[in-house]
């Protein structure tokens, strides 16, 4: 897999904002055929830090439904994998310059 393929976007919460100040943990939305090897290899060569650990979780997905004039539509949003990754002491990564 193409490292440009990996990394899909940033994931930018509350929750998220407050581990990047804390313990230097980012996230990000990342493909979900990728795994922790071709994750960090990525971090490491569009950001130019280093690594030191990764976690993923593959997020499921949630059944939707809405009610219109036309009844109740019903869909399901799709899921995705996560990738939380710590860099080492000192380094940082500027998501939002960008």
């Amino acid at each position: 897999m193409k490292l440009a393929d990996v990394l899909v976007r940033p994931v930018l919460t509350e929750k998220v904002n407050l581990q990047m100040e804390k313990s230097g943990r980012y996230t990000f939305e990342v493909d979900k055929r990728s795994n922790k090897l071709e994750i960090k290899k990525a971090v490491e060569e569009f950001y130019g830090v280093k690594v030191t650990d990764v976690n993923t979780v593959v997020v499921p997905g949630k059944n939707k439904t809405r009610y219109t004039k036309a009844g109740f539509l019903q869909g399901v949003k799709p899921s995705y994998k996560k990738a939380v990754v710590t860099l080492a002491e000192g380094d940082s990564i500027d998501l939002f310059s960008m």
